[in-house]
């Protein structure tokens, strides 16, 4: 018998109108990939940076480090070359730093260029916003007394903040009032990023307890995402930051070096109420903390690659 026979036809809409909802859903993939001085510095050629991209199975990356080593006055533009050779289109933020390239058509971005804006083939837009945020102070290395960049040693969570948000907090309010200029179209957002600072999600007394930060800080980046109604994708599917602790930063040294600190600082954040997440994935270079191993891994940061479906 049809279903229209069956169904009152107030109720029959309301199933017919979920049906579509879920027939158009779009997934996304977004991956936030710092690739080492334009992929230059792990001495492998463009192809395997290119190879973690599709290993990761993205649509849209957030590229930090973007460009090469000075060579005659001129650093290569790596991430042209990679969305050349993915077939992808590129958006150059301005800044030889940082650069957004996917498979989606690019329809706009914002005028100091943090955001992206992209159209699938159904018509949905979403944003995507991609930061690189100060290396120099690194407080964390400040904290455990590592020298970097001359950075005076910090003996309080509280120092550690104030530092934090001495050398970045200017950045993250420049982005944040480009995102909340566009905030109003309702279209999805993402921000992508190598935050060169931890997650105020990670420091937390439980971490601290079993030695894997030195001390309990409410990092002020993250938080000030947080406070603007953004999730970290990656700590929202896995909120225990002892059991899954993400790191990104880094792969070039053991986690007991002393010499070292190894960290979340590569992210994918969202607006909750636009998207339903569906998975996150670190890429890197071995499994014991990569869901997607690429080998020989070209880069010092492993990037996070996350899977959303657009409401």
């Amino acid at each position: 018998m049809p279903l229209a026979r069956i169904l009152p036809s107030a109720l029959l809409s309301a199933v017919l109108l979920v049906a579509a909802h879920v027939a158009h859903a779009e997934s996304v993939r977004v991956m936030s990939f710092n690739i080492w001085v334009g992929g230059e510095s792990g001495g492998q050629p463009t192809e395997q940076t290119v190879a973690v991209i599709k290993a990761a199975r993205a649509d849209v990356v957030g590229l930090q480090e973007s460009h090469g080593r000075e060579h005659d006055g001129v650093r290569r533009d790596a991430a042209a070359l990679l969305a050349k050779q993915l077939g992808w289109n590129y958006f150059d933020q301005g800044d030889d730093d940082t650069g957004v390239i996917s498979r989606y058509k690019i329809v706009g971005s914002t005028p100091k260029k943090w955001g992206v804006e992209f159209e699938l083939p159904t018509g949905e837009r979403f944003w995507l916003f991609n930061a690189h945020f100060a290396h120099a102070p690194y407080q964390p290395y400040q904290l455990l007394k590592i020298p970097y960049a001359d950075a005076p040693f910090l003996e309080t969570a509280e120092e550690a903040v104030k530092s934090a948000r001495d050398a970045r907090e200017s950045q993250v309010k420049s982005m944040l009032a480009e995102i909340e200029a566009v905030r109003g179209e309702g279209k999805p957002i993402f921000i992508t990023g190598d935050f060169n600072e931890p997650p105020a999600l990670d420091w937390t007394e439980a971490a601290h307890a079993v030695g894997l930060h030195p001390a309990v800080v409410c990092w002020p980046a993250t938080a000030m995402l947080q406070e603007a109604r953004f999730v970290d994708a990656y700590r929202t599917l896995y909120p225990d930051p002892v059991q899954q602790p993400g790191f990104t930063w880094t792969v070039l040294t053991a986690e007991d070096d002393p010499a070292d600190h190894h960290d979340r600082i590569d992210f994918v954040f969202a607006t909750p109420k636009d998207i339903e997440l569906k998975s996150a994935e670190i890429v890197g270079e071995r499994s014991e903390r990569a869901d997607i191993v690429v080998t020989p891994y070209p880069s010092d940061h492993r990037a996070v690659v996350v899977e959303a479906e657009l409401k």
